[in-house]
């Protein structure tokens, strides 16, 4: 019981309040990487077996998470240079950043590909299923395990806390849950959104890529120009739904 008290000493200290708030949002705003990529991914599935994946998915990232939670001194140490290259200390975390973005370069690559050259033998990205479910789970949690580790150590560089830290993360991955099946109708049902969100996770991938390298880009130019696309595309579709209602009032005169 000692124990437990020691850990939730927070809950009377206003800063940790703060704390706990912002890391809250910042988890959330990270995970929106992970929960674009399970959508894409699991929409390939056939229909009875996406929310499945799904599920699995985010409960796998809540999983991960957790665990690397419990092993935090082990996680800090992965910020420590193993080998030195072209002047630049590489950690196991830039390695691990690096593999993640290379993973997500090639596999928005590949979808980007499929889905603009449908007639090069392959099967784009809204067309029939060309993947198993158990496919997809490993995929989602290779990536999870990327974004994981990214996550723990950016609550570890902003609280001591480690029942602030289990807080945010668990209430990031409810929020991923129940964000995960609108986010992949709405993706399903707007294929040019599908092109959007495969632009998001090749700019991500790239940014993995260059944090690993050690050229850090500030998150908030990255969420600002996705939130700037994303109005963008909004836009083109409230255009064409208006263009739409206006031919079929057009073709509803000329009868």
């Amino acid at each position: 019981m000692e124990w437990l008290a020691g850990h939730f000493e927070f809950v009377s200290n206003p800063e940790a309040w703060v704390a706990l708030v912002t890391l809250v949002v910042l988890e959330i705003v990270l995970g929106i990487d992970n929960l674009i990529f399970i959508s894409i991914l699991t929409n390939k599935l056939p229909k009875e077996q996406q929310a499945r994946a799904r599920r699995i998915g985010i409960s796998g990232a809540l999983i991960l998470r957790l665990a690397l939670l419990g092993t935090i001194s082990i996680i800090v140490q992965l910020t420590e240079p193993v080998f030195e290259l072209f002047g630049h200390g590489f950690s196991w975390r830039d390695l691990i950043l690096i593999a993640g973005g290379l993973f997500l370069v090639w596999k928005a690559t590949k979808e980007i590909h499929h889905s603009v050259d449908p007639d090069d033998g392959k099967e784009n990205m809204m067309g029939k299923v060309t993947m198993t479910a158990g496919a997809a789970i490993v995929q989602i949690l290779l990536l999870d395990l990327v974004f994981s580790i990214d996550s723990i150590i950016t609550a570890v560089g902003m609280t001591d806390e480690i029942a602030i830290m289990f807080i945010a993360v668990i209430s990031a991955v409810t929020v991923m849950l129940i964000a995960a099946e609108p986010l992949s109708r709405f993706i399903a049902a707007n294929p040019t959104v599908v092109m959007l969100a495969l632009a998001f996770l090749l700019m991500i991938g790239m940014t993995l890529i260059a944090d690993g390298m050690g050229f850090h880009v500030p998150k908030g130019y990255i969420y600002a120009a996705m939130g700037f696309s994303a109005l963008v595309e909004g836009l083109n579709m409230l255009a064409r739904r208006k263009r739409a209602r206006d031919k079929a009032l057009a073709e509803g005169s000329a009868e």
